[in-house]
Protein backbone atom coordinates (compact mmCIF):
# COMPACT_ATOMS: atom_id res chain seq x y z
CA UNK A 1 0.00 0.00 0.00
CA UNK A 2 3.14 2.05 -0.34
CA UNK A 3 4.31 2.45 3.30
CA UNK A 4 6.68 0.13 4.51
CA UNK A 5 7.35 -1.71 8.17
CA UNK A 6 9.58 -3.94 8.98
CA UNK A 7 7.36 -6.49 11.01
CA UNK A 8 4.09 -5.98 9.46
CA UNK A 9 2.46 -6.09 5.77
CA UNK A 10 -0.50 -3.91 5.36
CA UNK A 11 -2.70 -5.18 2.19
CA UNK A 12 -5.97 -4.68 0.86
CA UNK A 13 -9.06 -6.88 -0.74
CA UNK A 14 -11.19 -4.72 -1.83
CA UNK A 15 -12.61 -2.72 0.87
CA UNK A 16 -10.74 -4.72 3.39
CA UNK A 17 -7.61 -3.52 4.81
CA UNK A 18 -5.40 -6.68 6.50
CA UNK A 19 -2.63 -6.42 8.49
CA UNK A 20 -0.52 -9.04 9.10
CA UNK A 21 2.22 -9.22 12.01
CA UNK A 22 5.17 -11.15 10.62
CA UNK A 23 7.42 -12.17 13.50
CA UNK A 24 7.18 -15.86 12.98
CA UNK A 25 6.83 -18.26 14.85
CA UNK A 26 5.52 -17.04 17.84
CA UNK A 27 5.17 -12.93 16.91
CA UNK A 28 6.60 -11.68 20.23
CA UNK A 29 5.37 -8.33 20.53
CA UNK A 30 7.72 -5.12 21.84
CA UNK A 31 7.04 -1.50 21.75
CA UNK A 32 8.45 -1.38 17.65
CA UNK A 33 5.62 -3.66 16.84
CA UNK A 34 2.76 -2.13 18.58
CA UNK A 35 4.20 0.87 16.83
CA UNK A 36 3.27 -0.12 13.25
CA UNK A 37 0.25 -1.71 13.78
CA UNK A 38 -0.83 1.59 15.45
CA UNK A 39 0.18 3.47 12.19
CA UNK A 40 -1.19 0.91 10.24
CA UNK A 41 -4.45 1.25 11.99
CA UNK A 42 -4.31 4.97 11.64
CA UNK A 43 -3.71 5.38 7.48
CA UNK A 44 -6.23 3.26 7.22
CA UNK A 45 -8.43 5.14 9.00
CA UNK A 46 -7.91 7.98 6.93
CA UNK A 47 -8.55 6.15 3.66
CA UNK A 48 -12.51 6.31 3.03
CA UNK A 49 -12.20 3.51 0.35
CA UNK A 50 -10.88 1.07 3.60
CA UNK A 51 -14.63 0.22 5.34
CA UNK A 52 -13.32 -2.68 7.80
CA UNK A 53 -9.86 -4.45 9.26
CA UNK A 54 -8.07 -7.92 9.40
CA UNK A 55 -5.54 -8.44 12.16
CA UNK A 56 -3.13 -11.87 11.60
CA UNK A 57 -0.39 -12.83 12.06
CA UNK A 58 2.71 -15.22 10.18
CA UNK A 59 3.77 -18.60 11.52
CA UNK A 60 2.11 -20.95 14.35
CA UNK A 61 0.92 -18.26 17.02
CA UNK A 62 -1.43 -15.06 16.39
CA UNK A 63 0.99 -13.42 19.42
CA UNK A 64 2.83 -15.29 22.33
CA UNK A 65 3.73 -12.05 23.97
CA UNK A 66 5.65 -9.84 25.19
CA UNK A 67 9.63 -9.39 24.24
CA UNK A 68 10.91 -6.78 26.74
CA UNK A 69 14.30 -8.12 26.38
CA UNK A 70 16.85 -7.73 22.90
CA UNK A 71 14.29 -8.06 20.38
CA UNK A 72 16.15 -10.94 18.87
CA UNK A 73 13.48 -13.11 17.91
CA UNK A 74 15.21 -16.50 17.62
CA UNK A 75 14.86 -16.45 21.38
CA UNK A 76 11.71 -17.45 23.43
CA UNK A 77 10.00 -13.97 24.75
CA UNK A 78 10.09 -15.42 28.58
CA UNK A 79 13.71 -15.52 28.09
CA UNK A 80 13.74 -12.03 27.08
CA UNK A 81 11.68 -10.55 29.68
CA UNK A 82 14.65 -8.31 30.98
CA UNK A 83 14.18 -6.00 34.39
CA UNK A 84 15.64 -3.38 32.09
CA UNK A 85 13.33 -4.06 29.20
CA UNK A 86 10.40 -4.02 31.37
CA UNK A 87 11.15 -1.03 33.47
CA UNK A 88 12.05 0.78 30.37
CA UNK A 89 9.32 -0.14 27.56
CA UNK A 90 6.03 -1.21 29.39
CA UNK A 91 4.87 2.39 29.93
CA UNK A 92 5.89 3.38 25.92
CA UNK A 93 4.16 0.02 25.29
CA UNK A 94 1.02 0.91 26.69
CA UNK A 95 0.69 4.35 25.02
CA UNK A 96 0.99 2.61 21.73
CA UNK A 97 -1.52 0.05 22.81
CA UNK A 98 -4.10 3.23 23.32
CA UNK A 99 -4.01 4.42 20.34
CA UNK A 100 -5.04 0.99 18.89
CA UNK A 101 -8.17 1.28 20.68
CA UNK A 102 -8.35 4.27 19.50
CA UNK A 103 -8.59 3.18 15.76
CA UNK A 104 -11.91 3.91 13.93
CA UNK A 105 -12.96 1.16 11.26
CA UNK A 106 -14.23 -2.56 12.56
CA UNK A 107 -11.54 -4.96 13.21
CA UNK A 108 -11.89 -8.36 13.36
CA UNK A 109 -8.69 -10.85 14.47
CA UNK A 110 -7.88 -13.87 12.96
CA UNK A 111 -6.63 -16.72 15.82
CA UNK A 112 -4.78 -19.27 14.32
CA UNK A 113 -2.81 -20.23 17.63
CA UNK A 114 -1.51 -19.20 20.85
CA UNK A 115 -2.80 -15.50 22.29
CA UNK A 116 -1.11 -15.23 25.31
CA UNK A 117 -0.53 -12.43 27.75
CA UNK A 118 -0.41 -9.30 26.48
CA UNK A 119 -1.00 -11.45 23.20
CA UNK A 120 -3.92 -12.35 24.74
CA UNK A 121 -4.84 -8.30 24.95
CA UNK A 122 -3.97 -7.68 21.32
CA UNK A 123 -6.40 -9.85 20.20
CA UNK A 124 -9.16 -8.36 22.02
CA UNK A 125 -8.61 -5.07 20.43
CA UNK A 126 -10.31 -5.85 17.93
CA UNK A 127 -14.86 -5.82 17.57
CA UNK A 128 -14.25 -9.84 16.28
CA UNK A 129 -12.05 -12.52 16.49
CA UNK A 130 -12.59 -15.40 14.19
CA UNK A 131 -10.20 -18.81 15.36
CA UNK A 132 -9.22 -22.27 14.51
CA UNK A 133 -9.78 -24.70 17.48
CA UNK A 134 -5.79 -25.23 17.79
CA UNK A 135 -5.82 -21.33 19.41
CA UNK A 136 -5.21 -21.13 22.92
CA UNK A 137 -6.08 -17.79 24.72
CA UNK A 138 -4.40 -17.04 28.26
CA UNK A 139 -3.89 -14.26 30.65
CA UNK A 140 -0.70 -15.90 32.23
CA UNK A 141 0.32 -13.14 34.21
CA UNK A 142 0.13 -14.65 37.46
CA UNK A 143 2.17 -17.74 36.83
CA UNK A 144 4.55 -14.61 35.84
CA UNK A 145 4.40 -13.25 39.60
CA UNK A 146 3.06 -9.60 38.09
CA UNK A 147 -0.28 -7.90 37.40
CA UNK A 148 -2.30 -8.56 33.85
CA UNK A 149 -1.65 -5.79 31.50
CA UNK A 150 -2.07 -4.36 28.13
CA UNK A 151 -6.03 -3.30 29.25
CA UNK A 152 -7.06 -6.62 29.48
CA UNK A 153 -8.33 -5.74 33.12
CA UNK A 154 -11.20 -4.07 31.00
CA UNK A 155 -11.67 -5.80 28.06
CA UNK A 156 -11.55 -9.44 29.63
CA UNK A 157 -14.26 -8.44 31.71
CA UNK A 158 -16.30 -6.46 29.02
CA UNK A 159 -16.55 -9.67 26.96
CA UNK A 160 -17.09 -12.16 29.39
CA UNK A 161 -18.60 -11.15 32.00
CA UNK A 162 -16.23 -10.36 35.78
CA UNK A 163 -16.66 -14.15 36.92
CA UNK A 164 -14.93 -16.09 34.34
CA UNK A 165 -12.41 -13.03 33.67
CA UNK A 166 -11.71 -13.38 37.37
CA UNK A 167 -11.12 -17.11 36.71
CA UNK A 168 -8.63 -16.61 33.97
CA UNK A 169 -6.85 -13.84 35.98
CA UNK A 170 -6.52 -15.75 39.33
CA UNK A 171 -5.53 -19.62 37.69
CA UNK A 172 -3.40 -18.05 34.44
CA UNK A 173 -4.98 -21.07 32.62
CA UNK A 174 -5.32 -22.00 29.48
CA UNK A 175 -8.48 -21.58 27.31
CA UNK A 176 -8.65 -23.74 23.89
CA UNK A 177 -10.91 -22.81 20.79
CA UNK A 178 -13.71 -24.68 21.52
CA UNK A 179 -14.39 -22.85 25.18
CA UNK A 180 -13.22 -19.88 24.02
CA UNK A 181 -16.48 -20.35 21.34
CA UNK A 182 -18.30 -21.20 24.11
CA UNK A 183 -17.60 -18.58 26.93
CA UNK A 184 -17.62 -15.89 24.47
CA UNK A 185 -14.34 -14.99 23.47
CA UNK A 186 -14.54 -15.83 20.19
CA UNK A 187 -17.34 -15.51 17.44
CA UNK A 188 -16.40 -17.87 15.25
CA UNK A 189 -14.45 -21.19 15.25
CA UNK A 190 -13.69 -22.48 11.49
CA UNK A 191 -10.74 -25.06 10.63
CA UNK A 192 -7.13 -23.84 10.70
CA UNK A 193 -7.04 -23.11 7.34
CA UNK A 194 -10.10 -21.35 6.78
CA UNK A 195 -9.61 -18.66 9.65
CA UNK A 196 -7.71 -15.76 7.68
CA UNK A 197 -10.20 -16.49 4.97
CA UNK A 198 -13.17 -16.56 7.34
CA UNK A 199 -12.39 -13.14 8.75
CA UNK A 200 -11.93 -11.62 5.68
CA UNK A 201 -15.15 -12.47 4.83
CA UNK A 202 -16.56 -10.79 7.92
CA UNK A 203 -14.96 -7.81 7.41
CA UNK A 204 -16.44 -7.77 3.96
CA UNK A 205 -19.79 -8.68 5.16
CA UNK A 206 -19.22 -5.23 7.33
CA UNK A 207 -17.74 -3.57 4.32
CA UNK A 208 -21.16 -3.86 2.96
CA UNK A 209 -22.95 -1.87 4.90
CA UNK A 210 -23.16 1.77 5.07
CA UNK A 211 -19.75 2.82 6.32
CA UNK A 212 -21.34 6.10 7.99
CA UNK A 213 -23.73 4.28 9.86
CA UNK A 214 -20.70 1.64 10.60
CA UNK A 215 -18.91 4.12 11.94
CA UNK A 216 -21.45 6.01 13.93
CA UNK A 217 -22.48 2.43 15.64
CA UNK A 218 -18.91 1.45 16.54
CA UNK A 219 -18.57 4.58 17.95
CA UNK A 220 -21.38 4.44 20.03
CA UNK A 221 -20.91 0.68 21.17
CA UNK A 222 -16.93 1.43 22.17
CA UNK A 223 -17.56 4.89 23.63
CA UNK A 224 -15.33 5.53 26.67
CA UNK A 225 -13.49 2.67 25.85
CA UNK A 226 -9.91 4.01 25.25
CA UNK A 227 -10.12 6.41 28.21
CA UNK A 228 -11.08 3.30 30.40
CA UNK A 229 -7.91 1.54 28.59
CA UNK A 230 -5.72 4.64 29.20
CA UNK A 231 -6.75 4.66 32.76
CA UNK A 232 -6.41 1.03 33.25
CA UNK A 233 -3.07 0.47 31.52
CA UNK A 234 -1.81 3.23 34.08
CA UNK A 235 -2.98 1.55 37.17
CA UNK A 236 -1.56 -1.94 35.86
CA UNK A 237 1.92 -0.37 34.84
CA UNK A 238 1.99 0.59 37.84
CA UNK A 239 1.22 -2.75 39.62
CA UNK A 240 3.30 -4.78 37.63
CA UNK A 241 6.50 -2.11 37.73
CA UNK A 242 6.48 -3.26 42.05
CA UNK A 243 5.29 -6.82 41.18
CA UNK A 244 8.49 -7.11 38.75
CA UNK A 245 10.45 -6.00 41.97
CA UNK A 246 9.75 -9.11 43.82
CA UNK A 247 11.18 -12.22 43.85
CA UNK A 248 8.43 -14.38 42.92
CA UNK A 249 8.74 -12.13 39.81
CA UNK A 250 12.19 -13.44 39.11
CA UNK A 251 10.95 -17.22 39.92
CA UNK A 252 7.63 -16.49 37.69
CA UNK A 253 9.19 -15.57 34.64
CA UNK A 254 12.21 -18.39 34.61
CA UNK A 255 9.62 -21.06 35.86
CA UNK A 256 7.54 -20.63 32.31
CA UNK A 257 10.48 -20.05 30.45
CA UNK A 258 11.69 -23.86 31.74
CA UNK A 259 8.39 -24.89 31.24
CA UNK A 260 7.50 -26.02 34.70
CA UNK A 261 5.58 -25.04 38.34
CA UNK A 262 6.72 -21.77 39.89
CA UNK A 263 7.93 -22.13 43.44
CA UNK A 264 6.82 -18.77 44.77
CA UNK A 265 7.60 -18.00 48.31
CA UNK A 266 5.31 -14.74 48.80
CA UNK A 267 7.92 -11.84 48.75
Amino acid sequence: MGTNYPDIEVTRDGAVGIVEIQRPPHNFFDVLLIHQIADAFNTLDEDPSCRAVVLASQGKSFCAGANFGSGNEESSGDEEFTEEGFRNRTGSLYEEGVRLFRAKKPLIAAIQGAAIGGGFGLSLVADFRVAAPEARFAANFVKLGIHPGFGLTVTLPRLVGPQFANLMFFTGRRIKGDEALERGLVDELVPLDEVRGRAIALAKEIAENAPLAVASTRATTRQGLADQIKTATDHELKEQQWLRETEDATEGIQAVAERRPGNFIGR
